[in-house]
């Protein structure tokens, strides 16, 4: 008996769960338990079952003495014939006596005389006079819960069957049967247990790595589909407007509250054409009325911010840890989380949990986890398993080493809700399942309180939220559970014997490790990482890249690409494609090849900037590629600012020594002796002053001299004429006189000229 109540808690291995299953008749204390010994289904009697019987609606989901029990759905024939003279009733009983059991009786299919109790009253049962061959037929069965014969607290079978004849087998029969759970404790426990429940708000990444140039850097979405989760009645709409009323801990990853509050600062949206340009998101008011809503809702509630764009710890873990500088994303990621809750939502966050995919952990994954500053590892039943015989389920909180604590969320409640909840049947028996659950617990807690945590999904759709608050509600009596948070669960005292050793790495679940992120994404962030690096020193104002590059580094490594490598694959490369058109805009201007005329001329080289912002801390080096034939003065360099949206002349004394061409590159390099960008080549072609010409210049300087002194010659020759005559005129000759005067008019024009 003490291996059975080892395993009556909640977490079992495959291998026990079977084996409970095989031998919970001899570990029942009930007669009709013990019937599973001698009455198994006769194989023709699950083979005969021809209606499928669906459940819409259990109301009240966990009853009291007090109350009317509705029983509604539908009952649709399968069969060929007309079943007639046909009624769907209740049979009630017995009483499971541990979670094993409820997972057995879940599981069970068809009708077993012997083994499924009879039915109920028949004044309860609801009468069908004929039903055609593939017909449906809504029912509706209500009755006093006084009625039932419950009996002591606990979970009940409850199974709505349908019995009747056809006319190849008039005998009435049982031809189908659905099964669920009544929990029935109509008094408060005098212990209750405290329940957990994570309410995570994530989504998809849409932010791309593009801005606007505008001074707010305008974000550009992939699309638009966000808007169809934010407005009513969508995914996310329906998370707040359904948690707001719920006694919940949000769970929240930051990058989705950017992303909305950058939706009401005004977006763009990458147009379907891959030539045109981002158009005006048109969905602002719907992320305002969102983000308000949200704001409202988390009020006087516990908040846990995931780090930045909800990292995926196993990927990291496991492919991406040995990539230089992937991990140290984590503790900015961790930050910005914070900041970004206070920002928008005006609440502070807890940042101490970090959350594996599916709670699956290992002790990688755990090292990763805890790196980023967490000191709460949120993981599940499935993965950290019990393997003492404590005899219940233990509470949540384990300690696992080096100030670790593993908060381990129940497997089977925190999956309740994974299946199509979009059909009433499948939600109904999924809420009464969880209950039944729940109430084990309790039933099954040992001798003090415990506290559990309930874990589902990331990203639940509209049905599943839906039911997982119908769920929320039927545990609001708190007859058996009372609400706790997060932080309370996680701060709880640890049950001495639960288990807390870490699995190991070859324990991992296959079916996620093929989901993670491969080596290669992290080298390709990496390497976008290092093109950054490389682009930021050179501008005034690095933040305009770096803080929308960072982000969009974290949403690389996020969670949300599981299960869609293609498009996670597609996200990288255009991250990295955009980066290295930016880097492109400041670049060396190609240049035509250049001719030197003598020793030494000056050689222009232009570098454009068509950035909006200014670029410093740029060397331009010319090289020649004969420095023995052409060489630059100084070292060949010199340091570069470009003005945005401008270009910059630099000019390189050059000194040649023979005639020739010689090849130069132009390079830009960063202060640190980084290359940047493309080099660009060009052609000097040296020309020297050869003898003919030096002839050519001395006989033109020549006839220039012969021409001046035959000028001066003359010059001479006129003044030393005019003196002679002069000194032969008579004394009393009036110098106003025809001759002379004319004479010496003459002579005046012959030296003007």
């Amino acid at each position: 008996m003490a291996e059975a109540a080892d395993i009556q808690g909640g977490t079992h291995t495959p291998a026990r769960r079977r084996w409970l299953r095989r031998a919970v008749v001899l570990l029942a204390g009930t007669p009709v338990l013990a019937a599973l010994v001698y009455a198994p289904a006769p194989p023709a009697q699950a083979a005969e079952a021809s209606v499928d019987v669906q459940l819409d609606e259990v109301s009240p989901s966990a009853p009291v003495k007090s109350d009317t029990l509705t029983v509604s759905g539908t009952v649709v024939n399968n069969s060929s014939e007309t079943i007639k003279g046909a009624h769907v009733g209740l049979r009630v009983g017995p009483r499971l006596g541990d979670r094993a059991a409820i997972d057995e009786v879940a599981d069970r299919k068809g009708f077993r005389p012997g083994v499924d109790p009879g039915e109920i009253d028949e004044a309860f049962a609801f009468k069908i006079d004929s039903l055609p061959s593939k017909v449906g037929q809504p029912f509706s069965i209500k009755v006093p819960v006084n009625k039932l014969d419950l009996g002591a607290d606990g979970v009940y079978q409850l199974g709505v069957s349908v019995s009747g004849g056809t006319d190849s087998r008039p005998a009435e029969r049982v031809l189908g049967i659905q099964r669920t759970f009544l929990p029935w404790q109509p008094d408060p426990a005098a212990k209750r247990s405290s329940v957990s429940y994570v309410w995570p708000l994530i989504s998809t990444t849409r932010v791309t790595a593009e801005t606007g140039s505008d001074e707010l850097q305008t974000p550009v979405f992939s699309d638009d589909s966000l808007a169809k989760e934010l407005e009513s009645g969508g995914r996310l709409e329906r998370m707040v407007s359904l948690g707001k009323d719920l006694p919940v801990t949000w769970v929240i990853d930051p990058d989705l509250l950017a992303t909305v509050d950058a939706m009401t600062k005004g977006y763009r949206v990458r147009s379907p054409d891959p030539d045109g340009k981002p158009v005006q998101g048109k969905n602002k008011a719907v992320a305002e009325q969102w983000l308000n809503s949200l704001e409202l809702a988390v009020q006087g509630k516990k908040v846990v911010a995931l780090p930045f764009a909800d990292p995926d710890l196993a990927s990291l873990a496991h492919h991406g840890k040995d990539v230089s500088g992937t991990l140290g994303q984590l503790r900015p990621a961790t930050d910005k989380a914070k900041r970004a809750v206070e920002t928008v939502l005006h609440v502070t966050p807890s940042t101490d949990f970090s959350w594996p995919v599916n709670g699956a952990i290992d002790p990688a994954i755990v090292n990763v986890a805890t790196s980023a500053g967490a000191h709460n590892v949120l993981t599940r039943s499935d993965s950290l398993q019990e393997t003492g015989a404590l005899g219940y389920t233990p509470s949540a909180a384990r300690p696992i080493g080096a100030g670790t604590t593993a908060v381990v969320a129940d497997a089977e409640l925190s999956t309740a809700f994974e299946g199509d909840m979009s059909h009433a049947g499948n939600s109904a028996l999924a809420v009464q399942q969880f209950l039944a659950h729940s109430l084990a617990l309790n039933l099954h807690q040992g001798d003090e309180p415990r506290s559990y945590v309930v874990a589902p999904q990331r990203m639940p759709t509209v049905t599943q939220a839906e039911t997982m608050a119908i769920a929320l509600r039927g545990l609001q009596a708190a007859r058996w559970s009372q609400p706790s948070d997060l932080e309370a669960a996680a701060a709880a005292k640890p049950d001495p014997g639960a288990a807390t050793q870490v699995p190991g790495a070859g324990q991992y679940p296959e079916s996620l490790s093929k989901q993670e992120l491969p080596v290669s994404a992290f080298e390709k962030i990496r390497t976008t990482q290092n093109t950054l690096d490389h682009f930021k020193v050179i501008l005034s104002a690095p933040d305009r890249v770096e803080i929308p590059f960072g982000n969009t580094t974290n949403r690389e490594m996020s969670t949300s690409w599981r299960g869609r490598p293609e498009e996670a694959r597609l996200y990288r490369d255009e991250v990295q494609q955009y980066l290295l058109g930016l880097t492109e805009k400041v670049k060396v201007i190609p240049k035509s090849d250049a001719t030197l005329s003598g020793h030494s001329a000056t050689i222009p080289v232009s570098v454009q900037n068509s950035l909006v912002q200014d670029v410093d801390n740029l060397v331009l080096r010319v090289k020649s590629a004969n420095p023995t034939r052409l060489m630059f003065g100084g070292s060949g360099e010199q340091e570069v600012t470009v003005q945005g949206g401008h270009s910059q002349t630099v000019k390189f004394t050059a000194n040649a020594t023979a005639s020739g061409p010689v090849e130069v590159t132009a390079q830009l390099f960063t202060k640190n002796g980084v290359p940047y960008g493309k080099a660009r080549t060009f052609t000097v072609e040296a020309t020297e002053i050869t003898p003919t010409v030096m002839l050519v210049i001395a006989g033109g300087v020549l006839l220039l001299v012969l021409a001046g002194i035959k000028m001066y010659a003359s010059r001479k020759r006129v003044a030393a004429r005019t003196a002679a005559e002069e000194s032969t005129q008579p004394s009393d000759e009036s110098p106003d006189t025809g001759p002379q005067s004319t004479e010496g008019s003459g002579t005046s024009e012959t030296v003007d000229r």
